[in-house]
């Protein structure tokens, strides 16, 4: 097993860079693909010295995706994009990315491949709809490939609860979104890449086969954004209050947010807010994947401190 090679894509992202160590920890060689491999470097101290491999990439370019690809045992895609910056960019990255991947896997005869996806592939939004195209296309390229579709991913650099709680620093009220109702259910990215570990090395016998089956990946809790709000005010010592913010008007606030650089919110995001982003009753999870979801609580604390007013020892007495 020490002889495996794996390459990642979208191996620099939040999910990815989690998968990478624990590929590398497992002894492997990996190949993170990448456009620009200078954004890769840091991972190169993961495992020793060649070990991580940052690989150039042009992803429009299905002869570089191919180059990958060749001689690795295992490929894991994590890309994924939040919202566009250009019509069409959801296309390109969710569906004809993944497929150009995934026929590339299948032509290389790559053991297993890895497709993270996300729970979202339900909701009635762009996002949502590529999502699923994307797990279709990958399927159909290449048929024991394995899908995971995580909830809303938390960890030390996360998007979801630190973007919350730097809002929260200038903000004195905070959004309830269609009154707040949606129910999300929060996964920790360490638990996401472990389910991807899994779907690697688990035995391909019997019903623990992962191969050719989607998961999907959520915590233990079940959670709306009013007890999303309730942990962060909890764990930064920032109370707020929170506004109650019609559908209608949080879609025209969120065409002016999508102007920013780095959009702090989309109407596409909005419309995905209109379904809930949980563990279907029938799904495989991530315990069929032998992984124990952890909870918010032993997690958040951990870097939401910093957010404290004074910092992360703010609320501690002077010697």
């Amino acid at each position: 097993m020490n002889n495996k090679t794996a390459t990642v894509f979208g191996g620099t992202g939040f999910i990815g860079t989690q998968i990478v160590r624990e590929l590398a920890k497992k002894g492997w060689t990996v190949k993170v693909a990448t456009r620009i491999p200078e954004s890769a470097y840091f991972l190169r101290t993961c495992g020793v010295v060649g070990q991580v491999v940052p690989f150039a990439c042009d992803y429009s370019e299905s002869k570089s995706i191919a180059a990958a690809v060749h001689g690795a045992d295992y490929v894991v895609n994590c890309i994924g994009l939040l919202y566009e910056k250009r019509k069409g960019d959801f296309e390109r990255a969710h569906v004809d990315l993944a497929k150009d991947i995934a026929k590339a896997c299948a032509k290389e005869n790559v053991e297993r491949f890895v497709h993270v996806s996300s729970l979202g592939v339900n909701a009635g939004s762009k996002y949502g709809k590529t999502k699923l195209e994307g797990e279709k296309a990958v399927t159909k390229a290449f048929p024991l490939a394995t899908i995971l579709r995580p909830s809303v991913v938390f960890g030390h650099n996360d998007e979801f609860f630190n973007m919350f709680a730097s809002l929260s620093r200038i903000a004195p009220v905070l959004p309830l979104i269609g009154g707040g109702h949606t129910k999300f259910q929060p996964v920790y990215v360490g638990d996401v890449a472990d389910a991807a570990m899994a779907a690697i090395i688990l035995p391909a016998v019997g019903e623990s086969d992962p191969r050719g089956k989607i998961f999907d990946l959520g915590g233990p809790e079940v959670v709306d954004f009013k007890e999303v709000y309730q942990r962060l005010f909890k764990y930064t010592g920032r109370s707020r209050k929170t506004m109650s913010l019609p559908w209608g008007v949080a879609k025209m606030q969120a065409r002016i947010l999508s102007l920013l650089p780095k959009p702090l919110l989309t109407a596409d995001q909005v419309e995905s807010l209109k379904s809930d982003n949980v563990v279907g009753n029938d799904a495989k999870k991530l315990q069929d994947l032998g992984v124990n979801p952890t909870s918010m609580d032993l997690i958040l604390p951990e870097y939401l401190c910093r957010f404290k007013p004074g910092g992360a020892f703010g609320d501690k007495k002077q010697a």
